[in-house]
């Protein structure tokens, strides 16, 4: 058995979720970290909490390699889950909680899910499906107070150390199984390593940092409303935790007024929104009565923003810059950013791809495509996923070529935009 001296010198060579939390809370100790209604807490606080949850994870039997399923809304626990998962080399299933029951118990049993954290909304549909997951092994509620049958975390936390659990994992380890679904078909887990999300977010806050006007990453108050059951919205979190930010999650899953609210309050320099969620805000009757002039990055996914949209946030958000984000769960999940300065003379490209990835327009037989003819982009880079999980025909369908095939109808023109045409399969 390897002593904790050298695993720990192990650890710090690696491009490791659990190892930037730790890293932070020796750099930043007295510096908010996590913001959710009431609760604040400093990445030392942050980082005890999620060190104790690691070893309650351990000692109720969870080993690295298994899988952990959470049905939640945003909230530092779901967090906390996600990193104390990472430090043990255990692999966090996130479930879309607008999915229907048969869906939820497809995916964790497909999963190979061995237990399951959830909250207060969804315990009863938890009960629920109990009977149809014969694989979990343990339930974790995070609720005001304990549930028959369940473990209580509050009260689990409290009874373990907050010292680092020093697991050995490695970089290619899963990090995430992240479930995609196209139109038809069951879902697919796409399976994420640590260093592919780890590659991604530190592309992607150098996209950011990069553009005239942010200044430092690590000054910033973030603002992420959509689910962190979303690789993007979670990535959108990890970049600014990665730099020392502070991230502020609303309680909701989405009020306009309380985002309005949490915007002038706490000071938001960034925050991440669809385009649904954006026209919904500027719709608000609360949008002129809340000061909205500390919001200088809006980074804009899922969607292409309207051009009259975009001019609308501009208008209400007066020192705001907008960062179009396109991608997919696949890959990790980012492809491309269209930044500020190029969005009025490619209003409607998703930009250019980012530094790690290198991208093609094909066709049917894999050829290229001239440029600013429509074909299907196919991807390499370092974070690509490892595989759709237990699905080898579906991987190496996706990456026949050593491509990492899309689905994506595109176009790219003679300075490398791309611009989205469609899907070509489901």
């Amino acid at each position: 058995m390897e002593s904790s001296e050298a695993i720990q010198a192990e650890l710090s060579r690696r491009l490791l979720l659990g190892e930037m939390i730790a890293r932070n809370g020796r750099k930043f100790p007295n510096k908010e970290a996590v913001i959710f209604g009431d609760t604040r807490l400093t990445y030392r606080q942050f980082d005890a909490r999620i060190n104790r949850l690691a070893h309650a994870l351990m000692d109720i039997g969870i080993k690295k390699g298994e899988h952990v399923a959470i049905l939640m809304f945003n909230c530092h626990q779901y967090l906390e889950s996600y990193f104390a998962l990472a430090k043990i080399g255990a692999v966090a299933v996130p479930l879309n909680f607008r999915l229907h029951a048969e869906e939820l118990k497809y995916i964790v049993n497909s999963a190979d899910a061995v237990a399951l954290i959830t909250d207060t909304a969804f315990v009863a549909a938890v009960r629920n499906m109990q009977a149809d997951l014969p694989q979990v092994r343990e339930y974790i509620s995070v609720t005001p107070e304990p549930v028959e049958g369940m473990l209580h975390y509050e009260s689990l936390i409290q009874k373990y150390p907050d010292h680092e659990p020093l697991v050995l994992v490695e970089e290619e380890d899963p990090a995430f199984i992240m479930y995609t679904a196209g139109t038809t078909g069951r879902p697919k887990g796409a399976v994420i390593t640590h260093r592919a999300e780890m590659i991604m977010w530190t592309v992607m806050g150098a996209e950011v940092a990069w553009e005239p006007g942010v200044g430092n990453m690590g000054d910033l108050r973030a603002l992420a409303a959509p689910p962190v059951f979303h690789l993007a919205s979670f990535g959108y979190c990890q970049s600014h935790l990665l730099a020392g930010a502070t991230i502020v999650m609303a309680t909701q899953v989405f009020d306009p007024a309380e985002i309005l609210r949490l915007i002038q309050n706490e000071r938001i320099d960034s925050a991440l929104l669809i385009p649904a969620m954006t026209n919904f805000l500027l719709q608000s009757p609360d949008l002129g009565k809340c000061d909205t002039s500390s919001v200088k990055i809006w980074v804009s996914s899922g969607a292409i923003l309207p051009t009259q949209t975009r001019k609308d946030v501009v208008k209400h958000f007066p020192n705001v810059q907008i960062f179009d984000v396109f991608g997919q769960t696949e890959m990790s999940p980012v492809v491309s950013v269209l930044r500020p300065s190029d969005s009025l003379r490619k209003e409607a490209s998703v930009g250019k791809a980012v530094a790690c990835l290198e991208i093609r327009v094909v066709d049917g037989d894999d050829r290229d495509v001239p440029v600013g003819d429509v074909g299907e982009a196919v991807y390499r880079g370092p974070t690509v996923m490892k595989e759709y999980y237990k699905n080898p025909q579906a991987t190496a369908e996706a990456f026949r070529g050593g491509w990492f095939h899309s689905g994506d109808l595109v176009r790219q023109d003679e300075e490398g935009f791309l611009y989205v045409v469609g899907r070509s399969k489901t």
